[in-house]
């Protein structure tokens, strides 16, 4: 890109012809011309990320961002030592078995992402979640009794945890890097990091609330809802962007001028 805009096509050719290889190079070119000019004339309001034709994939990642506030994480988080307390862990013990959870989560996204792709470790880290949650609500049920309540909201947490590291908490933000044109990305990615913030203030200061009005039970039975609806979401509306440029993402996403 600095070649070309230096007006050293020749250099920029010679470049690409030795990194990729002859048959290359005009398609290298053309997608660098394309992104030049977009960086420096295809300026986009931010009104336009509401009503043009970004508006899908901006939807596409509020929504993401929103169901994975939604989904309890951070309840989980914030109030984890209370649960560990219950089943005479200290704090100390506990904030290290929630840290191992999410190490061993976001090491398996790691090695995984590119294997498996982000759609599919979305899908199956929002299933785990939602299993989890189901577990922590059985748990604050009159299903169960004794000892069993407690194994069972220690091991629904480290689950949750577990399995929000494997993809719902990494994934996303790598995921619409890739989805937003580089000429939107600034603004686009600021807008879905807005709605994250927001839902994430909402769900720290409404949940002792909610927990008093609607008890464990209600509470841990949407919040799995709501990672089923991720789910389903993530299955409609979410292109896997393994092994694709860029460009063959935003073709396959925005619809055509």
């Amino acid at each position: 890109m600095n070649l070309l805009q230096r007006g050293r096509g020749a250099d920029a050719e010679a470049g690409f012809e030795k990194l990729l290889g002859g048959p290359y190079v005009k398609g290298a070119m053309a997608e660098l011309s394309k992104s030049q000019r977009g960086d420096e004339a295809d300026t986009v309001k931010l009104s336009e990320l509401f009503y043009g034709r970004h508006r899908k994939v901006v939807f596409m990642g509020s929504s993401l961002f929103a169901l994975q506030q939604l989904s309890g994480i951070n309840a989980v988080f914030y109030f984890s030592s209370t649960v560990f307390k219950s089943a005479g862990v200290p704090s100390e013990s506990a904030n290290i078995c929630v840290g191992i959870a999410n190490l061993l989560g976001s090491l398996f996204a790691l090695v995984s992402m590119d294997k498996l792709g982000r759609k599919a470790l979305l899908i199956a880290s929002f299933s785990g979640m939602a299993v989890a949650m189901t577990i922590q609500a059985t748990s604050a049920s009159s299903l169960v009794s004794g000892s069993s309540v407690i194994y069972l909201s220690v091991g629904g947490m480290l689950l949750f945890v577990l399995t929000f590291a494997m993809g719902a908490g990494p994934v996303p933000g790598l995921l619409l890097s890739e989805m937003f044109p580089s000429r939107v990305r600034a603004k686009a990615m600021s807008i879905c990091m807005a709605v994250h913030w927001m839902i994430n203030s909402l769900v720290g200061l409404l949940f002792l609330r909610l927990l008093e009005l609607l008890v464990p039970l209600v509470l841990n039975t949407i919040f799995a809802t709501f990672c089923l609806l991720a789910v389903i979401f993530v299955k409609k509306n979410v292109l896997e962007t393994k092994e694709k440029s860029l460009q063959d993402i935003e073709i396959a996403i925005l619809p055509p001028v």
